[in-house]
Order: C-alpha cells, then structure tokens, then sequence
C-alpha cells in the first residue's frame, strides 16, 4: 500500500477504479482505517470502483492501521482534514466528493467548513454524534477503547495529551456534529445525502438536524440497511447521488 507523508505524518492510503474521485472514510470512531471494509455496511471501495475512482485511507493514529502522527490536542478535527485535504493535493486532486462512515459525518463537516470549494457532494453515512442523554458515549469509546491500546505502543505519548485530546474531540463542541456548529451545516451550499442510523454512538436526530439544517440535503428512509432490496436501492440512490453533483461547480 502507499503512504503520503508530510512532515512528521505518514498516512496510508489506497485507491482503486477510475472516473471522478471519491474519497470514502470508514467507521471504527478513532480506529478508522481501511481493514474496516469488509464488514462495513457499504464497502463503498468494492461497490462504487467501477463507477468513481474511489479512495480511502487509516486515519491518523487508528489503531491497527498504519498511519502516524501527533495527537493533535489543539485542533483535533482540523488535523483529519489536513490529512484528507492533504491526501489528495498529493494525488493531484482538487474537487472529490465525500463519503463518511461514523465518525466520517464529522469529518464531512470540518471539510464542508474549511473546503467548501473543492467538495462537490457530501453523503453522511450512519453519522456519530453528540447525544444528550448519555453526552460521553464518544468520550468513553475513545478513553476505554483507542487509547489505552494506542498509548502502549507509543512511548512518544503521554496519558495526559490523550486526555486532552479526547476533550478536545467530544466535550469542547458538546453539541451536533462536534467538529462544527449547527450554522456551519446551515450555511452549507453542498449537495448532501444523509443516510441515518440510531445506535448509541450514531444518533438518529443527529442525522435528521444536518438534513434539515442544509439547504441542499436529502435524507433515505430509515432504517435502510435491510431489507436486501430497500438497502440495493439505497446504494444505487447514492451512486447516482455522485454522478448527478460529482462534477458540479
């Protein structure tokens, strides 16, 4: 697999297919990375690489993944998109359409907010979320799950950053998306398709505010994973979704 390296981040990566680029990012919250695919609930790599050149990576610091960097305490949400921004400057490409699993709804926002100019549409898949009946349900996922296992293979860390840096992520912006503000989603010009979940961690309302906050979004139905007919015609839905606004100004 190849890397993009800038500085002292090193970012795995992979692409296949050809046409107009998508970049799609994979649930797991902070352990977003690409062996994740297989058990996703759209392998977007295999299902849409005939259609778009289709690129994914290990976000930074995903456990079982290998990619590399600082913690970034100060701003956790912009250091993924320099990441994700800085993938395709590598590659040479200036507007893509987005596809975020889980924690990729935050990522979408960030770069919705920071890149509005180079991504053309924007599908929010099962989106992570601030849920105010249980406000630490991220908060916990990452200081029980991500860094216990991250911080004993990195001498270079130290609990207290992952302490902040958690803090950063999930109790800084206790609200929506986390990564932006309600206005940010509102004043969004971007073509977005939001295909809801309802877990703890994804919360239903979350994915029904940025639909109607966007002027320019449209929501499935849910739940749409089964049965294997509604979920086909959702997948299609979101290819065809691409296609119509992939090349839009």
């Amino acid at each position: 697999m190849p890397f993009y390296e800038k500085g002292d981040v090193r970012i795995r990566y992979e692409e296949v297919g050809s046409g107009f680029p998508l970049l799609v990012t994979p649930g797991g919250g902070l352990n977003s990375r690409m062996s994740n695919w297989p058990t996703a609930v759209i392998n977007a790599m295999d299902v849409f690489k005939d259609d778009f050149r289709c690129i994914t990576m290990d976000q930074r610091n995903a456990n079982g993944g290998e990619s590399v960097g600082p913690i970034a305490v100060d701003d956790p949400w912009g250091a993924f998109a320099d990441d994700q921004l800085g993938l395709m400057d590598h590659l040479g490409i200036r507007e893509f359409a987005f596809m975020g699993y889980c924690i990729g709804g935050c990522f979408a926002g960030t770069l919705l907010d920071r890149a509005p100019e180079r991504v053309t549409a924007a599908i929010f898949c099962q989106s992570v979320g601030h849920r105010p009946e249980d406000p630490d349900v991220m908060y916990r996922s990452g200081r029980d799950g991500w860094a216990p296992e991250l911080l004993a293979g990195r001498p270079d860390l130290t609990q207290d950053q992952a302490d902040k840096y958690l803090h950063n992520l999930y109790r800084a912006n206790p609200d929506f998306l986390y990564s932006v503000s309600r206005d940010v989603i509102r004043n969004c010009r971007t073509p977005i398709l939001v295909l809801p979940d309802d877990t703890p961690s994804h919360p239903h309302q979350t994915s029904v505010d940025v639909a109607s906050l966007a002027p320019n979004a449209e929501i499935t139905v849910f739940p749409w994973t089964s049965p294997a007919e509604l979920k086909e015609r959702t997948i299609e839905r979101v290819r065809k979704f691409i296609h119509t606004h992939g090349a839009a100004p």
